[in-house]
Formats: C-alpha cells, structure tokens, sequence
C-alpha cells in the first residue's frame, strides 16, 4: 500500500529545517545534526524528503515561497513608473528580514552552477521567475516584450549585484548611495518611441 504523508507535520518540519539553513548553510549540511536541531530523526527526514537531494530543494522552493510572500505588500499601481516599482523592490529585497533568504539563494545558486544537469531547473527558474516580475511595469509603460524583458535583466543583474554586496559587507549606506544613482540611470533611459525611432534609423525625406 502506498504510504500516507502527514502533510501538515510535513509543512512544519520543513519550515524548521528552512529555519536551520537559513542560520547554518547548506554546504556541510548533515542529515544528523539537522535532524537532532528540528526534534526529528534522519529516518522521519528521509520518510517525508526521500533522499538529501529532494530534501534541499523542498528547502529551496520553501524559502522561495517564503521570499515572494514578502512581496505581498508591494501595492503597484497602474500609474507608478517602472523606477518606482524598482525602489519599492529594493527596499523588500534589502531588509534585514530578507537577507537569509537571499544568502541562501546565494548559496544555492553557487551549487547549482556547480552541477548544472541536477538543478538545471532552479537555475531556469531563479532567472526567468524573476524577468516575470520585473518586465511587468516595462511592459504597461509601452516598451516592446523584447525591450521589457532587456530592461529587466539589467534590474535583476543590478538587484543581485547589489543585494551579494549587502549580505557580504552589510556596508548598508554606500550600497544604499549606489542603488539611488543606479535608479536616476534608469529613470534616464529612453522612452519607449525614442527606442523604436533609433532602431528604425533615419526615414527618408
């Protein structure tokens, strides 16, 4: 007979060990010792998880879930400027509460980089879930799918060089004097018929 989880001690569990990587890492991460900190066994852990491997990337996707429920307080309206949107982002991302998710992100993305064939997923994801969410406001303020989803991978390569910086030096008032100029920068670039008329050229007389 095939066996029945327990799903709600399965979700509870796994928020415990989210807590303990979140505070230890994932690089010596023993089933052992993890499993004495979250009161549990490596026989439950393996019961519910099936293997180390499947075990981290229950943890990842919870962390990840845990990451976007921060988010939910971001109120976008139809008339706030893609610039805006950036620096409402940027005050989620860059809060102390934030940070273990993100160092674990961090973490995780070195070990996927790593072996790229066993977590060819999370790498696809942790990009493209991402360009989802920011090429939105590119997007309502006329900018083509190509140009939004551009304009984006630069945001997310600014969101993620600032955001490593920050959870290494935690030197919070020069990143924060950096990610204002990196802002004006993006307030400066074209609009979305000065971009169309430059890769038109000139149009004969």
């Amino acid at each position: 007979m095939p066996r029945t989880v327990d799903e709600p001690h399965r979700w509870a569990l796994l928020d415990r060990i989210v807590d303990y990587v979140h505070a230890h890492g994932v690089a010596e991460l023993s089933l052992r010792p993890l499993a004495k900190a979250v009161k549990s066994s490596p026989r439950v852990l393996l019961y519910y998880f099936n293997s180390k491997e499947d075990l981290l990337a229950a943890v990842v996707a919870r962390a990840r879930e845990r990451q976007r429920r921060l988010f939910e307080r971001l109120r976008i309206q139809d008339d706030d400027s893609a610039v805006d949107v950036c620096r409402a982002v940027w005050s989620i991302m860059s809060s102390p509460k934030a940070e273990p998710a993100f160092r674990l992100f961090f973490e995780f993305y070195g070990l996927a980089l790593q072996d790229p064939k066993r977590y060819a997923a999370f790498l696809r994801d942790a990009v493209n879930e991402w360009l989802v969410f920011i090429e939105q406001p590119y997007g309502r303020a006329g900018y083509s799918r190509d140009d939004a989803r551009a304009l984006a991978t630069v945001v997310l390569a600014g969101y993620r060089g600032f955001m490593l910086d920050l959870c290494a030096t935690h030197e919070r008032s020069r990143i924060d004097r950096a990610v204002d100029l990196w802002l004006n920068a993006l307030g400066a670039l074209p609009a979305p018929n000065e971009i169309r008329k430059r890769r038109e050229g000139p149009t004969a007389s």
